[in-house]
Formats: structure tokens, sequence, C-alpha cells
């Protein structure tokens, strides 16, 4: 991955020879393979670029890629020597690291790569992702083994295993076997500099780019040449509901993409796909109204950053119940209160600390609360709610009755001046928070977004959530009990972070640490 710096500095480079080549912002979209906001995007320096952008579009450009990651030219014309460790560092894609081995020889022919191909469980269990280039390619395996697929075809390599093939067929390749492969790569270049017959008279792209994001089924918008937001309108289906409609559609669209990676307080890790998040929602649903749960029945929920939070709150969207997530700072009478105020029928809450002491003894001045689960682990007077989710259906039907309007979510504020006070949202709320992620956040959707919060908060819903699900990102989630920057930043370069978003106050401890330490 790129800094935000370099990006800015390669994407202008590529900005000013796309002007200087007489290009267009759509000729360079059909030249490179991406949609016309993605390129847009690219040349802002807002998305990082992948070997085959950068190379279509040194192609395009009639360039050498170094000219556009370095800034300049090759100038060796007899020979270049790599020594053990060197080369250009060059992002392809996820789990994947290139070292070019001959940036500053000009004229080349091809392009010779050191390549490590990460192992990954979740990438050798998902589809291998494909990309195309003009040209040939040729892989020399050195250790591990790779599988990969060309056209369709699928080959298992091993240490000496070579291969030539035509690039310009659809290729992708995974480490298998549960190491790290280590090969070389050399990409043999085509004669095919750029295509402008991508798309047809009226300029409608017609090279099998429509590959829309979710989120633009609900969203009008405009945005000009730097790829800022101009203008938006939204759509809003009359029964439009996150759960159904985003989790339950990218489960069915892309089962097998990450919805969330999840790291305990003890740095266990787990990922959690949108089929694994649309089944358990759909389990947690079926249970919950076993149990009486029922449209417009108010449940709060008290879950720190357990993975069950995600689960809970679109099992009770689906349900049509309302969720009034909460912090488990709360003490008895902040308790007692709430479940007066908003008559609460059920609550769902962690086994840490004193939570479950405190919602006990809450519980004898509440009228309406009558059921109490708790997760990762069992109290006596409280249902397990990961043993009664877990021998559940994973299908749980629509309800015909579901209107936009419905309430779906309801917080309670600060109370800073005064008893705390009720705000109630609309199944809608979730599609205001495209924005959020899209232009504020700017999540990417092959990347990994990570918002600091609480689930008790307002910011976990807009921050982890809504937004980023609906612009299909990936959200990392860290389980944390106590903050310690030192704690959170290495996480960064480990985990493939690609955007951020906290509170003023954590970044002060951050930028008190040695930054020089970490890979950002």
């Amino acid at each position: 991955m790129s800094t935000t710096a370099e990006l800015q500095v390669i994407a202008g480079r590529i900005r000013e020879l796309r002007n200087i080549m007489n290009l267009s912002v759509q000729e360079m979209a059909a030249i490179t393979g991406v949609s016309q906001r993605e390129y847009i995007e690219s040349e802002n320096g807002y998305r990082d670029m992948s070997f085959t952008f950068l190379h279509k579009c040194a192609q395009a450009f009639n360039t050498d890629i170094s000219a556009l990651v370095t800034g300049e030219l090759p100038k060796l014309s007899k020979y270049t020597l790599m020594r053990s460790g060197e080369g250009m560092p060059i992002r392809r894609k996820e789990g994947f690291e290139y070292q070019h081995m001959a940036p500053l020889f000009k004229d080349r022919l091809a392009d010779p790569f050191m390549v490590t191909a990460k192992y990954s469980p979740k990438l050798e269990s998902s589809p291998v992702d494909c990309t195309q280039h003009d040209g040939q390619e040729f892989d020399y395996i050195f250790d591990g083994r790779l599988r990969i697929e060309i056209d369709g075809h699928v080959e298992i390599m091993g240490p000496g295993d070579k291969i030539l093939f035509n690039s310009a067929l659809p290729h992708g390749m995974v480490a298998i076997d549960g190491e790290d492969c280590h090969f070389m790569s050399v990409v043999i270049k085509g004669s095919k500099a750029t295509s402008r017959d991508a798309y047809d008279d009226s300029g409608t792209l017609v090279d099998g780019m429509d590959n829309e994001l979710l989120y633009k089924r609900f969203v009008n918008e405009t945005v000009n040449e730097h790829g800022l937001l101009t203008d938006i309108s939204f759509n809003v289906p009359e029964n439009f509901n996150f759960a159904f409609d985003v989790v339950d559609e990218l489960a069915a669209k892309k089962p097998n993409k990450t919805a969330m990676l999840w790291l305990s307080n003890e740095k266990e890790k787990r990922i959690f796909t949108f089929k694994d998040i649309s089944e358990l929602s759909s389990q947690a649903a079926n249970y919950l109204t076993s149990l009486g749960i029922k449209k417009n029945d108010k449940v709060m929920l008290v879950l720190k950053r357990h993975w069950q939070f995600w689960v809970a709150i679109n099992a009770l969207h689906k349900i049509g119940a309302v969720a009034i997530p909460a912090t488990n700072q709360l003490m008895e009478k902040d308790y007692s209160y709430r479940f007066n105020a908003a008559r609460i029928k059920a609550v769902i809450a962690t086994t840490d600390g004193d939570v479950i002491k405190s919602i006990d003894a809450a519980q004898k001045s509440s009228d309406t609360l009558k059921l109490k689960l708790c997760v990762n682990g069992t109290h006596e007077g409280w249902l397990s709610f990961d043993e009664g989710i877990s021998v559940q259906s994973t299908y749980f039907p629509r309800p015909s009755d579901h209107n936009v309007r419905d309430n779906m979510l309801m917080y309670f504020t600060s109370g800073t001046t005064g008893y705390p006070k009720i705000a109630t949202h609309s199944y809608a709320y979730a599609i205001g928070h495209i924005v959020t992620a899209r232009f504020w956040h700017n999540v990417d959707p092959d990347g990994l977004h990570f918002t600091i919060s609480d689930t008790g908060w307002g910011k976990a819903v807009w921050g982890k959530l809504y937004g980023a699900w609906l612009c299909e990102a990936a959200i990392f989630t860290y389980d944390f009990d106590r903050f310690h920057a030192g704690d959170i930043l290495p996480m960064f370069a480990q985990y493939n972070i690609t955007t951020f978003c906290a509170p003023p106050t954590m970044y002060r401890f951050f930028i008190k640490e040695d930054l020089s330490k970490y890979d950002f």
C-alpha cells in the first residue's frame, strides 16, 4: 500500500501526462479497465493504484512504469544490477508484495518482479481475483505452492515449476497449503498501447465494467473533475431495510467477501464474510422471535466491541424491533432510567465487568424488562445468546409490513444538560450514511476501514456499519478494553488498514508516539 503522499505525487504525474496526451477521463477509464469514478479517484490520489492500473497508464502515455512511480525515466542501457533485497516496491493487490527488479533499465521489453504471495486462509478459500494486461507473463516458483487460474483453467504449481501464458486472458493466483509462496514473474510487454474501442459513439462504456457498488442504487450523485461531490439526492425505497437490502444482498452478491476483520482484546483474529453476518443475523432473528421479540419492541444492546453486536443489531432490523445501543460504562441508575423511559423489553449484554450486576439491580425498578441475554459466557437468570442462535435456521423471512419510516434505532443523548433524551431514527437513517463513508471516510470497497468507537455510541453505526457496508467496504474492529496508542499503531501495517477515523483525543495520543517506528 502506498502512502497518501506517494499517491498524490504519482496521481499528479498521471494527470499531467493524460493532459499532455490529450486523453479524456472517459478514455483513460476504458484503457485502464476501471469505472470513470474509480479513475478520477486514482488520478486525484484518493485510491491506491495496482500494478495493472499503472502498467496500462504507462502504455497509454508511451512511457515507463518507473517514470510514473519514481518520476525519473530509466537511464541505463547496457545492464542494471539489483543486489539481494533491492527493488522498487509496487502494490499490485491484496496479499501480494512486488519488487520491480529493473526500474532503471530503459527500453525494456519486459518487467521482471520478485513476488511474495502471502498465505491467507481467506484468499485460499475465496474465488481467485483475476486481472488482465496486454502481453505475456512468465512465472517461476522458488518455494511454496501457488494456485493459478488462467481463463477458467486451474493449475497447482510448486518449487521449480514454471509457466508462460497470455496475460491478456483473465488470470489470478493465490498462495495455498498454509505458507507464503515466493516466485519470479516476468511481464512481457505487448504491442497494444491504448484501446479507444471500449465505449460506443454515445460515450457509453461497453467493456463489461458494469460493476456498480451497491450504494449507487440509493443515491444520485454528481462529482466534479477532482472527484469531489457537488450534488446528491437519495432514492429511498418504501420498504428499505438495511439487514435485508444490504447485508443479505451482499451475501448473495459476494458471499465470500470480508465484511469484518475482528480482533479480540487478546488479539484473537476472526474474519466474518457477508454470508456469515447474513446467516448469523437470521439465526439471531429466529431465536429472538422465538422468545417473543416482535416488531417495535425495544431491545438494549450493551456489547462493547464484541462481534455479536453486528449480528444482534441486524437481527433486530430483520424483526422490525428497535435497537438501543448503550455503553458498558452505565451504572444501575442509568439503566433504570433508560429501561423506564424507553419501555425496554429485552437486553443483550456482555458478561464483562459489572454490566450484568448493574442490569439485574436496575430490573427491580422496571415493569417492562422481561428478557435478559448475555454473550461470551453464561450467568444465572440470563439466557445465552451464543447458544441460542447456534441451533436456529439461517433463513428468516422478510416481513411484509415493513416500512422505511418505521423506528429502527434509538439512542440516549449524553445528558450534559439534564436527563438523557431519546433520539429515534427510522430505517432511512442507514442510507444517509452513504455520504459519511463515501465522501468523508473515503472507504475503499477493496480496503479495510477502522473506526474507533464503542458500540454504545452513535459513531459506531455511522462509522463501522451502515455507510461502510453500503459501500461494500470491510471493517476492522479491535475489541480492546483500554486504549493504548502504542498498541494500535502497529495494526495499520499488520492488517493493511486503508482508512481510519477516531476522535481528536486519540490522535493527540498518537502524535505523542514516535511515529517513525510505524508503517502507514
